[in-house]
């Protein structure tokens, strides 16, 4: 019954968030047009909004939002026991138990403003969902003999309450900030005992309050002048309770603890200023580039942040592996990238990005083959997790001839360059920035979300658990071709963090030929892009683990796989295809397949995929910036693979102990409405026919919401 209660309180998380961007789209035309005559003008002289005078707000977060209790120091019956902690960093724990987290309210602040500088104060209340449990392994309960999947304790927080402090800067529409101050709680513990009679079990509850400190930082957009749209994040430290009885546990006695409290929350915030903003005009166009004369081409800076809430209902589910797709759940990823560009010399060029990223896909990342969110991180974390994703260097040889005009780009700092040229880079990258590329379905922050529709998802490209590598990179370009090539690290061993730094002995090799053309009939560009890879890492062989599971040598398929594991090589390739019909309607398609005798390394477990779809612009109803899209794709797996799964192996991302093989089928379909030139608010939905390739699983249906935000 718990179980079910979280469920549903998750999806109606989700849908909070999805009702909440419904309304503010709804409410757009008529807030523009207001004229109230309160509103204020800024001087056009200024590049920042004022954001000075009071404001509410409406926030809400939907599997965004993670809390921590650790328990002790505690004692049964007297005796002391090691302390013990509900979920954990990962959040592994709450695998089919508890999902969600959904948290959301109300706020209402007031700012003062001297120049772009802002100070202000918030103070909020956001009602919760956020449960945890303590399976009966955990505590030293009189656990012996328990089932593992006994939740010997459970606690939920039902109400937070904030008193914040905000400093920030604005510019342009923006306004970034940072916040201190109180945060209070409360939390309801109840502890589950069985006792040694038949069918029987002792229950005890204990209420209580926190009061602690609370940090955090947000980026707010101005959408008109009197809405804004933002996004914060808070880390409370609620300090430890008073100690509590918990009962008595059956044989053992009266059980004592304390329990500290930390959360991890993520709100996507609608504001409103009864007052007015003062919102500066738009800039005007830039002047025409001449990298003889503009100063700015030395340097580039641009921004981005992806907020995605999803969620699934129920679905078929007869069982559950450890990698199991799990029904009824919602879960919210964030990531905040910064976009650095230096001109060292002329055709020198350094790049940098720091990207925060926060949250985890649905059933932390698994379950599904070609999976439903491309910004879910196989290396997701609780908190804003900084990393290093970027950093290279480019050498940019020019060959002569025609030349290119170049505009300033996340990664690209403005410039010109000749047509015919070679291209060098050294340093961190994702293989994805420059191989596989397809206009209409490349990136999963403004177009298609599943991952076989934006990648060639059998290509099983070296990379770390957040998608990046390092390594050298080539390219040779003309107008009508070009021709790339990449080498580079590859992890120490499947789905692993770390690269293996022997890239002299194991490591990765890409290629790729890129053919443009225009076709006669409907004087529409297109590309086709033909791609190889061959990758020597360390994995097992699926033919030799399941006769040697079979025959008796491992009790279980994932030792023989550990045991076995041993350099070995991969190899595969793609076709890709973009086409504009018309210049609003487009065209793309995909072919992968990998040779499915050993492990995938960093990708995901797909070993062949087709997909395609179509990509349309909105001029047909005055929304020329609003795109609509769909696609579908169709993945599946070799014989030996298959049989891996059929016997319990767990993969990269699949795995349910067991398998009903049926190939993995998928359909994709978005909106993105255009709010600004800067936001784009995007409402997808996907259906996955046997997730993880198992017909005894699914069809699930997936629904979700993206806002992205970039400069």
């Amino acid at each position: 019954m718990r179980t079910r209660k979280v469920k549903r309180n998750a999806t109606a998380g989700l849908c909070r968030d999805l009702i909440l961007a419904s309304l503010l789209v709804a409410g757009l035309p008529e807030a523009a047009a207001a004229g109230d005559p309160a509103t204020r003008s800024a001087d056009p002289a200024l590049s920042f909004t004022d954001w000075s005078g009071g404001y509410l707000v409406l926030e809400g977060s939907a599997g965004g939002s993670y809390g921590q209790y650790t328990f002790g120091p505690s004692t049964v019956g007297g005796r002391p026991v090691p302390n013990f902690t509900s979920g954990d960093s990962t959040g592994r724990s709450d695998r089919g138990r508890d999902a969600t987290t959904a948290v959301g309210g109300v706020a209402g602040g007031w700012n003062w403003q001297t120049g772009p500088w802002l100070y202000g104060v918030e103070a909020a209340l956001d009602a919760a969902n956020l449960k945890r449990p303590v399976p009966s392994t955990i505590g030293g309960f009189g656990t012996e003999g328990i089932d593992p999947a006994f939740d010997l304790i459970r606690v939920k927080t039902d109400v937070y309450g904030t008193l914040r402090a905000r400093l920030g800067y604005s510019f342009e529409r923006y306004l970034v900030y940072a916040t201190f101050g109180l945060a209070g709680a409360n939390a309801r513990v109840i502890g589950t005992y069985p006792d040694p009679g038949p069918g029987a079990v002792a229950t005890a509850k204990a209420s209580l309050g926190y009061l602690g400190f609370t940090l955090g930082a947000g980026v707010q957009y101005a959408l008109t002048d009197s809405l804004a749209l933002g996004i914060d994040y808070r880390y409370s430290d609620l300090g430890e309770g008073r100690r509590f009885s918990l009962g008595a546990v059956p044989g053992l006695g009266p059980a004592v603890s304390r329990a500290s409290f930390t959360s991890n929350q993520m709100f996507l915030r609608l504001l409103w200023f009864p007052g007015g903003l003062g919102v500066p005009p738009d800039p005007a166009e830039a002047a025409p580039h001449d990298p003889d004369t503009a100063t700015s081409d030395r340097f580039s800076l641009h921004g981005q942040t992806t907020l995605i809430a999803q969620g699934v209902p129920g679905f078929r589910s007869p069982y559950q592996g450890d990698q199991s797709l799990i029904p009824h759940q919602a879960r919210q990823t964030t990531t905040a990238t910064i976009f650095l560009g230096f001109k060292l010399a002329e055709g020198t060029e350094l790049y940098y990005n720091p990207e925060f990223s926060q949250g985890f896909g649905l059933s932390r990342t698994l379950g599904v083959a070609g999976f439903v969110n491309g910004e879910a991180q196989k290396a997701g974390a609780p908190f804003p997790k900084l990393r290093s994703n970027r950093y290279y260097i480019k050498q940019t040889f020019g060959l002569g001839g025609e030349t290119v005009e170049v505009p300033d780009g996340p990664n690209q700092v403005a410039t010109r360059y000749d047509a015919e040229r070679i291209t060098l880079i050294a340093g961190k990258f994702a293989l994805g920035d420059f191989f596989d590329g397809n206009v209409y379905a490349h990136d999963p922050r403004v177009d298609f979300f599943n991952w076989s529709l934006w990648a060639a998802s059998a290509w099983d490209f070296p990379a770390n658990l957040p998608g990046f590598t390092q390594g050298v990179y080539a390219e040779y370009n003309r107008p009508e071709f070009a021709i790339r090539a990449a080498y580079t690290q590859v992890p120490k061993e499947p789905s692993s963090d770390v690269l293996d730094p022997r890239v002299f002995r194991r490591a990765g090799f890409n290629i790729e030929f890129e053919e443009r053309h225009v076709l006669p009939v409907l004087d529409q560009p297109g590309k086709v892009r033909i791609g190889f890879f061959s990758n020597e890492g360390t994995s097992a062989n699926y033919r030799d683990v399941v006769t040697l599971t079979q025959a008796g040598a491992f009790a279980d398929i994932n030792e023989a796989v550990a045991a076995t594991r041993r350099p070995r090589r991969k190899s595969g390739g793609y076709i890709n295809l973009e086409q504009a019909l018309t210049p609003e309607l487009g065209l793309f398609a995909r072919a992968s397949v990998g040779d499915g005798r050993t492990e995938n390394i960093s990708f995901t477990d797909i070993d062949r995929s087709f997909s395609g779809g179509l990509s349309l612009k909105g001029a047909a109803w005055n929304r020329p910036d609003d795109t609509v899209g769909l696609g579908a794709a169709l993945n599946g797996l070799s014989p030996s693979h298959r049989a891996a799964f059929a016997n319990g192996y767990y993969g990269l991302l699949i795995g349910d102990g067991q398998l009903r093989y049926g190939t993995e089928r998928a359909v994709e379909t978005y909106y993105a409405l255009n709010l600004t030139k800067f936001v784009t608010l995007t409402f997808d939905y996907q259906f996955i026919d046997n997730p993880g390739y198992n017909r005894d699983r699914g069809p699930a249906h997936f629904f979700a919401s993206r806002l992205h935000a970039d400069f």
